[in-house]
C-alpha cells in the first residue's frame, strides 16, 4: 500500500474532519456516538461491507442470535431503538396484514389505535415518546398523574380499540409511584393487551421479556457496544409483524448489512464479555475521582448507583457557591476545555452534575480529574461561571452554519 495511505489511515478520524477531540464522562449518550464499537463489531462490518446477501435471510441469523441472548422467540435489527418503537406499536396494531401495513400511518380505519402510557413514562430523548407512538399512526393514552400511576387507572384507560401498553425505562421517567413492569403487565394482559417495553439504555436483555413483556426494544450502540441500531425482540407473531413494517413505515428505518453483522457479533461478544473486569476498572476510575476531588472548595462528591437499576456507578458531583460556579456553568466550562470534556449536566438545574466512566479511554480519568481540579482552583472565572441551563434553540436553528 503506497505510504501515503498508510498515513492515512494512521491519522486521527477527528483531526481530518476537523472535530473537537472530546473526552466522554457523560456515559452512553447518543449525541456524543454512543459508545466505543467493540472490535468484534468493527471486524465483522469491515468483513460483510464488500459482500452481498440477502438481507431477510441475513436478519433471520439476527433473529437467532438476539433470541438466544434475550430469552424471547425471535427479534429483528432496526436503525435505533426509536424506530424500533415505531415498528412495535405499528406490529400491535397491523399484526401480518399486508394491507393495513400498506395502509399506516394515516388510514388506521378498522385497527386498534390507542396505546396506553403511564403520564410518568413521558420522556423526551430526542424527541418524545409520545411522538413515536403517533408516528405510527396511532394515538397515546396517558394513565395516572406525573407522580403516581394507580393500578385501576391503567386498567380503565383498556377498551376495545386499545393497541398496546407502552412502558419506559429510563433514566428521566418518575423514579417513584409508577407500577413496574410486572404490575403493568398483569393488568394489561387480564385484557389482552400485549406490552411493549422500550429498555433502550437497559444491561440486563433478559429481565423484560422474564416478567412478561410481549416485545423489548434496546439500543445495540449503547452498553453493547455495536453500531447505531435497535433490537427488537419477542413473541414471535409480534415480531413477524414488526419485521413486515419495513415493507410500509419502517421503511425509513432499515439497516443495512453491516449495522445487522455488528451487532450480532457485539451480543456474541457482549455473552463472553468480562462484566467483572469492566466493572472494577469503572470503579476504579470512580474511586480515583472521589479521592481526588475531596478537597475542592465548594464541591462534594459521592458516588450513586444507576438509578433504573444497571450494574454501575456514577460520580454525582453536587456543585455548592463556594466553588465559583453554578454547576451549568461547571458543565460548559469542562466543555470548553482542551481537550473538551463532556459530562452528564441533565440535572444542572438542581446543581449537581455526573461523571460515568464507561466509555473512557484508558488514562482519560486522570485527565477529567486535572481538568476539573484547575477549573476549581484557578484565581479567575470564565464569563458564563454562573450560567443557567440554556434552553435556548438559537443554536440549532442555525445549523449547518
Amino acid at each position: 500500500m503506497p505510504s501515503q495511505q498508510n498515513d492515512h489511515l494512521n491519522s486521527n478520524v477527528r483531526e481530518r474532519l476537523g472535530l473537537r477531540p472530546i473526552i466522554n464522562a457523560s456515559g452512553t449518550m447518543t449525541a456524543l456516538g454512543a459508545s466505543i464499537i467493540v472490535p468484534e463489531a468493527i471486524h465483522a462490518m469491515v468483513e460483510i461491507a464488500p459482500q452481498f446477501v440477502e438481507i431477510d435471510d441475513l436478519q433471520r441469523k439476527a433473529s437467532a442470535v438476539i433470541a438466544r441472548l434475550t430469552g424471547a422467540e425471535s427479534g429483528f435489527v432496526t436503525a435505533s431503538a426509536a424506530g424500533g418503537i415505531v415498528m412495535a406499536v405499528a406490529a400491535a396494531m397491523t399484526g401480518s396484514r399486508l394491507l393495513a401495513i400498506d395502509r399506516l400511518p394515516l388510514d388506521t380505519a378498522g385497527l386498534k389505535t390507542e396505546v396506553i402510557v403511564q403520564l410518568g413514562h413521558v420522556v423526551g430523548y430526542g424527541n418524545t415518546i409520545d411522538q413515536a407512538v403517533r408516528i405510527s399512526g396511532a394515538k397515546t393514552v396517558f394513565a395516572g398523574a406525573v407522580s403516581s400511576t394507580q393500578p385501576y387507572q391503567v386498567a380503565d384507560a383498556i377498551n376495545e380499540n386499545t393497541a398496546a401498553g407502552l412502558f419506559v425505562v429510563a433514566h428521566s421517567t418518575i423514579g417513584y409511584g409508577m407500577l413496574t413492569v410486572p404490575e403493568f403487565v398483569s393488568i394489561c394482559h387480564a385484557k389482552d393487551v400485549p406490552v411493549i417495553v422500550d429498555a433502550a439504555s437497559e444491561y440486563d436483555l433478559r429481565r423484560y421479556i422474564e416478567q412478561g413483556a410481549d416485545i423489548v426494544i434496546y439500543s445495540g450502540h449503547k452498553f453493547l457496544g455495536g453500531p447505531t441500531t435497535g433490537l427488537v425482540a419477542g413473541r414471535k407473531d409480534l415480531i413477524r409483524a414488526g419485521y413486515l413494517q419495513n415493507r410500509g413505515i419502517g421503511r425509513g428505518m432499515k439497516v443495512g448489512k453491516e449495522s445487522v453483522a455488528g451487532v450480532m457479533a457485539a451480543l456474541e461478544a457482549w455473552a463472553v464479555r468480562d462484566h467483572d473486569g469492566i466493572r472494577a476498572s469503572e470503579r476504579a476510575a470512580l474511586d480515583y475521582w472521589l479521592g481526588s476531588f475531596s478537597e475542592l472548595q465548594g464541591i462534594s462528591a459521592r458516588i450513586v448507583p444507576d438509578p433504573t437499576g444497571n450494574p454501575l456507578d456514577r460520580l454525582e458531583i453536587r456543585v455548592e457557591p463556594a466553588s465559583g460556579y453554578s454547576a451549568p456553568g461547571l458543565v460548559s466550562a469542562l466543555a470548553s476545555c482542551t481537550p473538551p470534556i463532556m459530562v452528564r449536566g441533565h440535572q444542572a438545574e438542581l446543581g449537581i452534575l455526573f461523571l460515568d466512566p464507561c466509555n473512557l479511554h484508558p488514562g482519560e480519568e486522570t485527565i477529567v480529574a486535572e481538568q476539573l481540579i484547575g477549573l476549581i482552583n484557578r484565581p479567575d472565572r470564565p464569563a458564563d461561571a454562573q450560567a443557567k441551563v440554556n434552553k435556548s434553540s438559537a443554536g440549532i436553528l442555525r445549523w449547518p452554519d
